[in-house]
Formats: C-alpha cells, sequence, structure tokens
C-alpha cells in the first residue's frame, strides 16, 4: 500500500467543453482502492468558465484596447460589439450548462446574439433542426457565438487559444524543445494569467505535496508546462509529476533537461503503479532506483529508471474512475455542426468507461502497436464494467457512457449488453470498434437494446489493395454489410478515414471517395472525418519504412519528442493536394447534400475518373450474409415477454386450436399464432429465454427441449410465420 501524501491530480488546458477527460477519473477511482487521498481538477474548464464570463470578456476587451493591435473587420466587429457580448455571455453560458432553456426562443430568433464571421458558414438551421428543433438550433448559434469570441481572442492577443487545444502546433512534431521553451520564457499571455488565477485558488485550497498533470495531447503541453512553471516558482516544495497519452507516445527518448525545470517526473504507460511506487519514494525516501517506468533528471542528464519489481495494476483491480470534485454541472454541451452523430463528442456530459485495455487486434500496420497502451490488452468481465457503470450513476447521476476503447471486442460488447438488460439498467452508450462480421443484424439489434446509440470504427482507406497493406482485416464490403448492420438496428456510425498511406495512388484516393460517397448516400453511415496519414515511430510503418514503400526523412532523433516522423511516398505522389477536396466533399455528404455531384467538382486540378462501380456498395449489402446461426448461438428474448393464449377458430370446416402471442414491443402490438401443440411447448420453454436467467439457453438446448417436451419438428417451426414474427420483434439468436 502507498505511503499517505496529499495529492493533486490536474488536466491541464485544454480538451473538452462538455465533459471531463477522464484521465485523473481513472488515477483517482485506483488511488481510492489503496486509501490514497487525492483531489482533482479540470483546469481546461476552469479558465474557460473565468474567461468566458462578464468580468473576464470586459478584461479582455480591456487588454486588447491596451494593446494597440491592428483590428481587421470581423474583430472590429466584435470590438464595437462589445457591450452586447458583455451583456450575453453569462446568459449564453448559463443556457450551454443547461440551467437556462428558456433562452433558446430568443437565441433561435436570431436577434438576441451579435454575430461575426462563424455565422456566415452557418447551416441550413430548417433543414437541420425542423420547427420544432428549438433547444438545438440555439445550442448551435450559441457555440458560434462562443466560436467567433475564441477567433477573437486568437486574433488579437492571444495566437495560442484554441477551445480544445492550447498552444498546439507548438508541441506537433516537435523534435527540439526550442520553440516551446522559448515560449514558456516569454511574458505570460492573457490566457496563462487566468490559467495562474484558477491554479494558485486550487492550490492555496488544497495544499497538495504532489501534483500530477495528465497530458493526453500536444495540446496540453503548453498548458502542463505553464502550470509547472508558475508551481516551480510560488510553491517551490510541491514536486511535480507528468504522465499520460503524449509523454508515453512522443517523449519516450527524451533527451532535453531543460524540460525538466517545469517537472520532477515523468512515467511512462498505465499510471497507476508508477505513482503509487513514486508515492512511496517520496514520503518513505526509499532508492530512486526503486521508481517503475519513470523519467528524472539525474547528474545532470535524463535518465530512464524502471527497477520495481512490482506488477502492473490488474485492469479489473482499477476501480471505478472518480468524478469527485469535478464541477459536473458547469461543463458546456456544444453543438460544433449539425451532424447528429458528429455532435456526440461535443454534447451532453458523458460518464467514461474502458471494456478492455488495449486492443484486441493489434496488427494495423499504421497503429503504435508496440507501445503498451495498444499492445496490452486485458478485458475485464461484463459483471465489472456494469458494476463501474451503476458506481457512476450513482456519483454523477447521469446514464450515459462514452466507452473510450481502441476497438471494443464484439463477444464483450455482446457480454456486456446482456448484463446491462439483465440488470434492467437504463443507459445510454456508444464506443469505438472494429467494422468486422462478428456485428452481425442480431448482434446490432441487442446492442441497441441495451442503450447502444452510436459506434466509430476505421474504414481508414476505402480500398481492398490498401486495407490488406494494413493489416486491417476487413474488406470495403464487409464494412459496407456491417455499417447497414448497424444502421438498420438504430444505431449511428461514423467512419474514420484516411488518405495518403505509402503507395496509395491518385486513382486509389479518388475510389476512396467514391465508396465512402455511396456509403453516405445509402445511409449506412452518418458521420466521419479523413485524416492524412501520419508515420509513426512505434508504429510497424515507421519502424520499417522501406518495407510498405516509404522513405523516412528524419535522419535521427531529435532531443525532445520523437514521434511523427517526416517521410516521402517512393511513389512520389502528392497527397496534401487531396486534402480540401476530401474535406469539402464530407462534409456535403454528412448533411446530406451534393451525393450526385461528379468527383470532379471537389478539386481544382485534373482527377482520374473513378474505377469503382456506381452499385458497388449497394450490391455488397444486398449481399449481407445476415446472422449466421449455430448450435451455439444463444436465444434471447429482450423485450417484456409476449401474452400467450389459446383460442379456437373454424378453418375449412374444422375446428383449429390455435396459440397467439401478444407481443408488445415498444411502438405497437404484434401478434403471432402458432398450433396448439407448438404454443404449449413454446409457452414452457419462453421463460428460458428471458434475460432475468443466469445462462441463456444455446440454439441446441432450444431445439432438444423443444422436441423433448412434444411431437413437433424445430425445423418445422423455425419456418413458420409465427417464428418469423418472434425473429422481428424481439428473439434474437447471437
Amino acid at each position: 500500500m502507498a505511503s499517505k501524501i496529499h495529492t493533486l491530480l490536474i488536466t491541464p488546458p485544454f480538451t473538452q467543453l462538455n465533459t471531463p477527460y477522464p484521465a485523473t477519473a481513472y488515477l483517482k477511482g485506483y488511488l481510492n482502492t489503496i486509501h490514497v487521498p487525492a483531489k482533482q481538477m479540470d483546469l481546461g474548464i476552469e479558465v474557460i468558465l473565468s474567461l468566458f464570463a462578464k468580468d473576464g470578456l470586459a478584461r479582455l476587451f480591456q487588454s486588447v484596447s491596451a494593446s494597440n493591435v491592428s483590428l481587421k473587420a470581423n474583430e472590429q466587429r466584435i470590438f464595437t460589439l462589445q457591450e452586447e457580448y458583455l451583456a450575453t455571455i453569462e446568459p449564453v453560458i448559463a443556457f450551454l450548462q443547461n440551467k437556462n432553456p428558456t433562452l433558446a426562443y430568443s437565441i433561435a430568433e436570431r436577434d438576441y446574439l451579435p454575430e461575426a464571421s462563424r455565422f456566415e458558414q452557418l447551416d441550413d438551421l430548417e433543414w437541420a433542426f425542423g420547427n420544432l428543433g428549438i433547444q438545438d438550433k440555439a445550442r448551435h448559434l450559441a457555440t458560434l457565438y462562443l466560436e467567433d469570441l475564441a477567433d477573437f481572442i486568437k486574433n488579437t492577443i492571444d495566437p495560442f487559444f484554441g477551445f480544445s487545444r492550447y498552444a498546439e502546433r507548438l508541441s506537433l512534431s516537435a523534435e527540439s524543445f526550442d520553440p516551446l521553451y522559448k515560449s514558456l520564457c516569454n511574458k505570460p499571455s492573457f490566457t496563462d494569467e487566468i490559467l495562474f488565477s484558477c491554479l494558485k485558488q486550487k492550490l492555496d485550497n488544497q495544499a497538495p505535496e504532489l501534483v500530477c498533470l495528465s497530458v493526453p495531447f500536444p495540446g496540453n503541453l503548453y498548458g502542463a508546462l505553464r502550470c509547472g512553471q508558475y508551481i516551480k516558482t510560488h510553491y517551490p516544495s510541491i514536486k511535480i509529476a507528468m504522465g499520460g497519452g503524449y509523454p508515453n507516445t512522443e517523449l519516450r527518448s527524451l533527451k532535453d533537461v531543460r524540460l525538466f525545470e517545469f517537472v520532477d517526473f515523468i512515467t511512462l504507460d498505465d499510471g497507476e503503479k508508477p505513482i503509487q511506487v513514486l508515492l512511496d519514494y517520496l514520503i518513505n525516501k526509499t532508492e530512486v532506483s526503486t521508481l517503475k517506468r519513470t523519467l528524472l533528471l539525474c547528474d545532470g542528464q535524463v535518465k530512464y529508471i524502471n527497477g520495481s519489481k512490482t506488477r502492473d495494476v490488474s485492469f479489473s483491480e482499477t476501480g471505478t474512475p472518480d468524478y469527485e470534485g469535478l464541477p459536473l454541472n458547469q461543463y458546456l454541451s456544444v453543438i460544433e455542426i449539425t451532424n447528429p452523430m458528429h455532435r456526440l463528442w461535443s454534447d451532453g456530459r458523458w460518464n467514461k468507461l474502458t471494456m478492455a485495455h488495449g486492443c484486441y487486434w493489434k496488427k494495423c500496420t499504421f497503429c503504435d502497436i508496440s507501445l503498451d497502451y495498444i499492445k496490452n490488452y486485458e478485458p475485464v468481465s461484463a459483471s465489472i464494467i456494469c458494476d463501474r457503470m451503476e458506481g457512476q450513476i450513482r456519483q454523477t447521476g447521469e446514464t450515459g457512457f462514452h466507452f473510450v476503447d481502441e476497438a471494443a471486442p464484439p463477444a464483450l460488447m455482446r457480454e456486456v449488453a446482456i448484463e446491462i438488460l439483465r440488470r434492467k439498467l437504463k443507459v445510454t452508450w456508444w464506443t469505438n470498434i472494429r467494422f468486422e462480421k462478428r456485428f452481425t443484424p442480431d448482434l446490432c439489434r441487442l446492442l441497441k437494446a441495451s442503450g447502444c446509440i452510436a459506434v466509430s470504427g476505421g474504414l481508414e482507406v476505402a480500398s481492398d489493395r490498401l486495407l490488406e497493406k494494413i493489416q486491417k482485416g476487413v474488406t470495403v464490403a464487409q464494412v459496407a454489410q456491417v455499417t447497414d448492420n448497424f444502421t438498420a438496428s438504430g444505431i449511428m456510425v461514423h467512419a474514420y478515414l484516411m488518405y495518403g498511406f505509402p503507395t496509395q495512388t491518385e486513382q486509389e484516393t479518388i475510389d476512396s471517395l467514391e465508396m465512402v460517397r455511396q456509403l453516405f448516400e445509402l445511409g449506412v453511415v452518418q458521420s466521419g472525418f479523413w485524416h492524412q496519414f501520419a508515420m509513426t515511430a512505434h508504429s510497424p510503418v515507421g519502424i520499417d519504412p522501406e518495407a510498405f514503400g516509404a522513405k523516412s526523412l528524419l535522419a535521427k532523433a531529435g532531443n525532445f519528442a520523437h514521434n511523427d516522423l517526416p517521410h516521402e511516398d517512393n511513389l512520389g505522389t502528392n497527397h496534401d493536394m487531396f486534402s480540401e477536396g476530401l474535406r469539402k466533399s464530407l462534409f456535403n455528404y454528412m448533411h446530406g447534400a451534393c451525393f450526385d455531384f461528379p468527383l470532379q467538382e471537389w478539386f481544382e486540378f485534373d482527377i482520374p475518373e473513378t474505377m469503382v462501380s456506381p452499385f458497388e456498395i449497394e450490391m455488397a449489402i444486398q449481399n449481407n450474409p445476415g446472422t449466421p446461426i449455430n448450435d451455439n448461438s444463444k436465444l434471447l428474448w429482450v423485450i417484456p415477454l409476449p401474452e400467450i393464449s389459446f383460442y379456437s377458430k373454424k378453418q375449412k370446416g374444422k375446428q383449429q386450436e390455435k396459440c397467439k402471442f401478444s407481443i408488445h414491443t415498444y411502438q405497437m402490438t404484434e401478434t403471432a399464432i402458432f398450433s396448439k401443440s407448438q404454443g404449449e411447448i413454446l409457452k414452457e420453454l419462453f421463460s428460458t429465454l428471458a434475460l432475468n436467467t443466469n445462462d441463456p439457453m444455446t440454439l441446441a438446448m432450444f431445439r432438444k427441449s423443444f422436441e423433448t417436451n412434444g411431437s413437433e419438428n424445430f425445423d418445422k417451426l423455425s419456418k413458420s410465420q409465427g417464428w418469423q414474427v418472434l425473429r422481428k420483434t424481439g428473439l434474437l439468436i447471437v
């Protein structure tokens, strides 16, 4: 057990407006299990709320006025309308916090908020929200209003500002620490001063002995180091540790000692055990050689210490993420674009959980499969996952969950869905997946019944040749069939798309776009995002570029970050020139527009004609194999049990004994008719299909019981019209 030392966990600016980034909640959940006192803060949301308040904006406009900065037309408009912004900012923030809902009527009329350049690209609001979607329409307009102010800040007194990233360009592909170090040595910016004020208040209130800075993305690094700088200057006795996704991927080979002017320790990979060992080191003065996966300054050099013999914490023992101390009712639900799937990342406060540590596939050649967060796959049981869900519901009062897996395993998703239904949890959830064939129509219906509303997954290059080269383990046809399964069940689909993979030709890029166009036109994918391929040092492509038709342009690693590798495609294709056309076309497809535009319309240079049949995706969907069934398949009834009654009916001059199943779905009542003998057996067996039983019945068990308890043949039953009604309504085979 770790010794007691007061610890403060901080997420530096900025990640999300609508929900806390979960790293500190995960770590606090583990520290609870070993009885280590820890507090946490989301410095990002605290800075945002301080800045976007009446006093904060007043100081902003005063600073701009004092700076004598030359204002362009858009900034001049905002500056001139400052009184309108000061009058509306706090009501708008309250509205986005779901505290002032009636304001929606005023906002939606377009005569309440001052408007600047962001409103020039406004979507067709009637198309997006109709006449009744007042709350969402107003939320979208309020988001544009905030983005106007963010642009104003960025274009006047703080070029680093952004809602979800802060000074990100200083940390992207930062082989040298020089640009970032120079910025940190400069006078603090307007935003920095707000950061310092919020941080000071928390430090004075909590009096921590150790501050842990979680840095998930490049856009958090500058803010983290500003925190470290302030603490070192004003609270020199506090020790500072840094960890998270950015150090894990970028700083593994760190050599620049200057970083330790801002922090004392950098822990790598899963943070639970390294922090526990570090706490023991700080309080018990154990040997520095006993630290676990920790970088520190020793004898004037950066040293990596991994001498601890203690094993890492099993994922099943990490505890339930704990949100205590975070201002959950103060986050802002914003709608950046009107696409209903895309908005999930910014609208609503989601509890964050993980079904399995790492990735069960771990073969994709563009992915960091050599690193712990991918390669060490460890699932937990559905029972533990649902225990954690119930714990978070009790603490937060929220029933929405975002499972932040690298790729949630289909088999575990099935068991989690069954457990959710068995416990009668009424929850809403979404996650990241691989588009693999195990997501059958019936499995998708089961996931939907348990509360799943959306999935996101990597289609990547939409080319079978390149998918094989990437070792994605799927084909385009398979993706089309799986996305159709999800969409048909009522689950939205977001596709991660990639272009510029080594050896990808212009023809393949255009053919990929045509595949994507068809997927959106047929409605089986609702949202997407194009990423240009980035070669990373810890991926198979980055480790051996020549094997994939690429050449690394980095002569040797720098002294600071080492992850993104500049490279060139051996075929010489200029992938950059496709960026804008791909972005613009996808934006329109996501809004249900321009499917009939020739692909050439999106590009300002000549492109080759697509070689993809206009019916490629449609044919793949028509060839969907459906739900494969075998003796080990499980039978589940996922809606309320039907009412069963028997009656007589005269048919062809004879009295026929019949059985009627009245099936009450959420929308309607359906009727399934069976013979009396079939009905009697089914009535006896049906209770075993309900999800309150411990072990669902397999098809083999059901068939044997059905044929043993009567003279009826199961094959005859499975071909009957009544059985088809059961299958259509609530009987799933997974």
